[in-house]
C-alpha cells in the first residue's frame, strides 16, 4: 500500500464518507416500507442505546491511537509505537466486553425505561431482543475501530475509508434484504425482522474486519530491533497515562452527543402520555425525533464535515507553530464554512418537509410536522462539533468540558419543562424538546466561542457579517420555494412527484441562493480564496 498525503487522504475520506451517509439514509425507504411504524420504533429504541455503549467502547480510543501512532512514526520510535497499540487495543477491548455484557444483561431493564406498556404493539420482550441483537456488534465494531486508527496514523487513509464504505454496504444489504426474506417468506414476526435488520451491524463490521486485516498484512514491518534511547525511558504506565489522556476528550463528546438523544428517549413518550396523547402516537413521535428525523439530518452534517475536513487538521499545526494569526483566521474560516453550507440547506429541507419525508418514509401525519422544525439541530450540531474539534487542536479542555456539561445539563433539565410550557401555549408539545435541545447546543457553542475569544483575542466581526449576508440570501431563496409552494403539488402522497417537486424547488433555492451570495463576494470570501489553493513549490 502507498501512504496518502494530506490532501488525498482527506478526499478519499470525504468521498468515503460521503458514500457511507448516503447509504445510510437511502435504505429507510424499503426498509421503513417493509417493517412499517411499529418495527420502526423497535430499530430504532435498540439502535440508539446501542449507539451509546458503541461510543463507551470505541469513541476516543481509535484517535488516541492514531495520534499516538502518528507521534511516534515521526519521531521513529517504533517500539513505542507498537507498544503504545497494543496497550490502547487492550483498554478497547477491555470496554468492549465489559460494554457487550452490560447491554445484555440489562437489556430488560432498558427496555421498561423507554416504553412504559406495550399498548403500542411492540412488547418488552420485543425491546429486550433486538437491544441483545445489537450487542453482539461491539466487539467486531471496536476492532475495527483499532486498526483503523493505526492506519490512519500510519497515513493509510485510503483502506481505512474504503472499510467504511465496505462495512455500510454490508449492513444495508443485510438490514434491506434480511428483513424482506424473512416478512415474505418465512414468517410474519416484525421482532425478528428486526432483529435482523439490527444483525446487519454485526455482519457488516465483520466483512470490514477480513478487508482491514488483509490489508494491514500489506504494511511494511517495522524495524524493532534498534530501540532508542527514549523509547527505553517511557513505561507502560506513562504510556497508559498518555492514551488516557488522549482519549477522554473525545469519550465525554461522544457520550454526551448520543445522550441528547437519549434524554428524548426517556421523557418525550411519557411527556405525551401525560398530555393526552396514546402510547402508540407518542412512541411514533419520539421515533421520528430520535430516529427518522435525524437519519435525515445526516444530509446536513455529511456534506459539512466533509467540507472542513481538509481545514481543521491545519488547526494544530498552526497551534503548535504558535501561528495564532492563522488559528484565529481558521477559527473563523471554519464557523463561516459552516454557517454558509448548513442554515440554506436546513431551512430549504424545513420548507420542503412534506415531500422529502414522503421520499423516504411515504405518507404520515406527524413526520413533516416534526422533521420542520428537528432539521435546525443539524445545523446546530455542525457548528457544535466544528467548535469542539477546535477546542480540542488548542488545548482548551476546561472550556470544552464547561460547555459540554452545561449544554447537556440544560436540555436534560429543562426538556419536560418546555415541553409543557409549548403545551401551555397551545403550541405543540415535541417542539418543547426539540427547542431545549436547541438551546443546550447554543450554550454550548457560546462558552466555546467566549473561551476562544478570551484566550486567543479572537474577533467574530467578520463571521457576524458573513451570517447577516447568508440570512438576507436564505430569505430571498425562502420567498422563492414558498411561490413554487402555491403550483407545485407539496401535499402529494407519491413518491415519484413527491422527488420531482423537491428537485425543482432545490435548484431553483440554490440558484438565488448562490448569485446572491456570489455576487455580494461572499461565497469568494468563504470558500473562493485560498481554502484549498494548493502551495506552490519552489
Amino acid at each position: 500500500m502507498k501512504k496518502d498525503n494530506f490532501l488525498k487522504g482527506a478526499f478519499i475520506a470525504t468521498i468515503c464518507l460521503v458514500i457511507t451517509k448516503i447509504l445510510g439514509i437511502l435504505y429507510v425507504i424499503p426498509f421503513y416500507s417493509i417493517i412499517g411504524e411499529k418495527g420502526s420504533i423497535l430499530y430504532g429504541c435498540a439502535y440508539n442505546i446501542y449507539a451509546v455503549f458503541v461510543n463507551l467502547s470505541t469513541v476516543g480510543l481509535p484517535l488516541a491511537i492514531s495520534k499516538l501512532v502518528s507521534e511516534y512514526n515521526t519521531l521513529k520510535y517504533y517500539n513505542l509505537k507498537q507498544c503504545s497499540y497494543k496497550l490502547a487495543s487492550r483498554i478497547m477491548l477491555i470496554t468492549a466486553i465489559v460494554s457487550t455484557i452490560l447491554l445484555f444483561v440489562f437489556a430488560p431493564n432498558l427496555a421498561k425505561y423507554i416504553i412504559p406498556d406495550n399498548n403500542y404493539g411492540n412488547t418488552i420482550a420485543d425491546i429486550t431482543l433486538v437491544i441483545r441483537v445489537s450487542a453482539t456488534a461491539i466487539i467486531f465494531v471496536t476492532l475495527i475501530s483499532m486498526i483503523r486508527g493505526y492506519m490512519q496514523g500510519m497515513k493509510y487513509i485510503k483502506a481505512s475509508s474504503i472499510s467504511q464504505v465496505i462495512e455500510q454496504l454490508v449492513r444495508v444489504l443485510i438490514i434491506v434484504l434480511g428483513s424482506l426474506i424473512y416478512l415474505k417468506l418465512i414468517g410474519k414476526n416484525v421482532s425478528i425482522a428486526v432483529s435482523i435488520a439490527v444483525f446487519g451491524a454485526t455482519a457488516g463490521a465483520i466483512f470490514a474486519l477480513f478487508y482491514l486485516l488483509f490489508k494491514r498484512k500489506q504494511i511494511p514491518k517495522d524495524n524493532l530491533k534498534e530501540i532508542k534511547e527514549e523509547e527505553k525511558q517511557v513505561s507502560n504506565k506513562q504510556l497508559i497515562k498518555k492514551i488516557i489522556g488522549y482519549t477522554i476528550p473525545f469519550v465525554v463528546m461522544g457520550f454526551i452527543g448520543s445522550s441528547f438523544e437519549l434524554v428524548d428517549m426517556f421523557t418525550v413518550v411519557r411527556t405525551l402520555t401525560s398530555h393526552g396523547y396514546n402510547t402508540e402516537t407518542a412512541a411514533i413521535i419520539m421515533n421520528i425525533v430520535t430516529t427518522l428525523g435525524s437519519k435525515l439530518n445526516v444530509i446536513i452534517t455529511a456534506v459539512a464535515s466533509g467540507i472542513v475536513i481538509s481545514l481543521l487538521p491545519n488547526l494544530t499545526s498552526d497551534f503548535v507553530k504558535k501561528n495564532y494569526t492563522e488559528v484565529k483566521n481558521k477559527i473563523n474560516r471554519t464557523l463561516q464554512i459552516v454557517i454558509y453550507i448548513t442554515i440554506p440547506m436546513a431551512v430549504g429541507l424545513s420548507l420542503l418537509a412534506k415531500p422529502v419525508w414522503t421520499i423516504f418514509y411515504g405518507n404520515s401525519e406527524y413526520g413533516p410536522k416534526v422533521f420542520m422544525f428537528s432539521i435546525f439541530i443539524a445545523v446546530f450540531n455542525c457548528i457544535s462539533s466544528n467548535i469542539m474539534i477546535i477546542m480540542q487542536s488548542v488545548n482548551r479542555y476546561k472550556g470544552l468540558f464547561t460547555g459540554l456539561i452545561l449544554g447537556f445539563l440544560f436540555n436534560a433539565i429543562t426538556n419536560i419543562p418546555f415541553m409543557n410550557l409549548f403545551y401551555d401555549l397551545g403550541l405543540p408539545i415535541y417542539y418543547g424538546n426539540l427547542f431545549a435541545t436547541m438551546l443546550g447546543y447554543i450554550i454550548m457553542i457560546s462558552i466555546s466561542m467566549y473561551d476562544l475569544k478570551k484566550v486567543f483575542k479572537v474577533s467574530y466581526k467578520e463571521t457576524f457579517k458573513q451570517f447577516l449576508i447568508t440570512i438576507i440570501s436564505v430569505l430571498a431563496m425562502s420567498i422563492a420555494i414558498l411561490a413554487l409552494k402555491q403550483v407545485l403539488p407539496f401535499e402529494t402522497r407519491s413518491r415519484l412527484t413527491a422527488i420531482l417537486v423537491v428537485i425543482i424547488c432545490t435548484i431553483v433555492g440554490a440558484l438565488i441562493y448562490f448569485i446572491i451570495t456570489y455576487k455580494t463576494k461572499s461565497f469568494d470570501k468563504i470558500i473562493g480564496k485560498g481554502l484549498f489553493k494548493r502551495k506552490k513549490v519552489n
